[in-house]
């Protein structure tokens, strides 16, 4: 008899979060999967950013896979090529490329409820791959948010965003325009401002930038984690406790931030000597309220002779310049936007449609949620790898990605412990979950006053994790069975 499926799972992205799927899959003796893949490589977020000066903001030992620690780290917070390296690694070693379908892009999901399955439609060809599991790694980090600016499109100069780096550019002795001062503007303007002959800095508002703790692993401390793990196990747990603590400031007691406050203004104290610019690089905001950044030669480079922060709001773009609302048109020959990711609009890209042919999109038309980050109501056998209300502010973001795998995989196991084909989270279980992050969240750093990228257009919060990752952890450890409608492929609860 023909099987209902060509795939017991499908997985979607090729990141940290796709990766990870795909090698616990297989090391828990699953090898009936598929891995979708737009680009032709491997990678994720750190395959599409490459701009110059790209590296990781938490320490490398601790931004990797737990079943796969890496005692060849170079420096403690890994540049962008050795993370993607690492990534790479990941895939030969524990045999997922055979799985991979590279370029080849998800254009829409529909669930069988019939059958218990769910089908896939891509870029190639026109019968849908059919699968039990939908496993969604998509990331946010890769889809490039454009400034609402008038005339953007008039410019005649080269244009690009951060996430989509023109390296046959030449910027030496080029007039530059930068717009956003977010955590990819602080790492690759330090790197251009050296070759340009003048690069205006447009800030609307003043990120919170302190010092990166950044150093060079002396190839002795590589030796001794390779000849011995346990030691290399050791510094990666005290690297997560350390991190850890922090979070207490982030979701328990914003107040705690003063103390990261006073630390981000001795550093625009000791790098910059100009009272104006000083106060125009200032927050007025608590710190983690916003992305806190982390970087050792920013403010150094606004100091350059050569390098302008404009604070003055941009009126618009014509062909040649930038015009700010005071009137002043700056010509440049090149404008490179560092202005983040289109964050809250996650999954917005794909067309999933779930039990009665609902699109995902709808059923959050009131705002995005999930339960415990992962299953959405509705969506059956679906997983959100970095979904709704996971996100971080102190910690490793592969931590919690390992945290849902895990639950997936008890996921699959529940089901098969009752003999059936799928199961739906119940709308009360998923609303009960959130009812009980959002007054958690209103008390968080998030919380405390300015706008940011992890509130949607309400003002809600559904990008972060309101406590701290251990707590994460513990409650993915099992699934919840009574927060679940089982069914049989005739649609029969159990």
């Amino acid at each position: 008899m023909k099987s209902p499926v060509d795939f017991e799972t499908l997985i979607v992205g090729t990141g940290f979060s796709g990766l990870g799927m795909a090698v616990r899959l297989k090391q828990e003796g699953r090898h009936s999967f598929v891995v979708l893949e737009k680009a032709d490589e491997v990678g994720g977020t750190w395959r599409e950013n490459h701009y110059p000066g790209c590296a990781c903001d938490v320490p490398s030992h601790l931004y990797s896979f737990s079943f796969e620690k890496n005692p060849y780290w170079s420096r403690m917070f890994a540049p962008q090529q050795e993370i993607l390296d690492y990534l790479k690694q990941c895939a030969d070693k524990y045999g997922v490329r055979p799985h991979i379908r590279f370029n080849t892009e998800v254009t829409r999901a529909e669930f069988d409820e019939a059958h218990g399955i769910w089908n896939v439609w891509t870029n190639k060809g026109k019968a849908p791959i059919r699968a039990r599991y939908l496993v969604l790694g998509v990331g946010a980090l890769s889809r490039p948010a454009y400034p609402d600016i008038k005339g953007i499109e008039n410019f005649r100069g080269r244009v690009f965003h951060s996430a989509e780096w023109e390296h046959d550019y030449d910027f030496a002795g080029k007039r530059v325009a930068v717009v956003g001062t977010g955590a990819s503007a602080i790492q690759f303007v330090p790197q251009l401002a050296p070759q340009v002959s003048r690069l205006d800095l447009y800030q609307r508002t003043a990120p919170w930038v302190l010092p990166k703790p950044d150093f060079a692993i002396a190839p002795a401390a590589r030796k001794l984690f390779k000849a011995l793990p346990p030691a290399e196990k050791a510094f990666r747990y005290f690297i997560y406790w350390w991190m850890e603590g922090r979070g207490f400031g982030f979701t328990v007691n914003p107040n705690v931030m003063k103390l990261a406050a006073a630390m981000g203004r001795r550093h625009i104290a000791s790098q910059i000597d100009d009272p104006i610019l000083r106060k125009a690089v200032t927050p007025d905001y608590t710190p983690g309220c916003k992305r806190i950044l982390m970087a050792n030669d920013y403010y150094s480079t606004l100091n350059r002779p050569n390098v302008d922060v404009v604070t003055d709001g941009i009126r618009e773009v014509t062909a040649d310049a930038v015009v700010t609302r005071d009137g002043t048109k700056r010509k440049v020959d090149a404008i490179v936007y560092g202005t983040g990711f289109r964050v809250t609009e996650l999954l917005t890209p794909l067309e999933i449609r779930g039990i009665d042919g609902v699109d995902i999109n709808d059923a959050w038309k009131n705002g995005i949620e999930a339960y415990r980050g992962t299953s959405v109501s509705g969506f059956p056998n679906a997983f959100i790898l970095m979904g709704p209300n996971t996100g971080l502010g102190h910690n490793s973001m592969v931590f919690m990605i390992e945290s849902q795998i895990n639950y997936t995989l008890r996921y699959m196991e529940m089901l098969e412990k009752h003999g059936k084909t799928w199961a739906d989270v119940k709308p009360d279980a998923q609303s009960a979950y959130n009812a009980k992050l959002q007054p958690r969240l209103q008390r968080s750093v998030w919380a405390s006053g300015c706008q940011s990228w992890y509130l949607d257009e309400r003002g809600r919060n559904a990008t972060n994790w309101p406590g701290f990752t251990f707590e994460f952890w513990y409650q993915m450890r099992k699934v919840r069975e009574s927060d679940y409608r089982l069914f049989s492929g005739d649609r029969v609860a159990v």
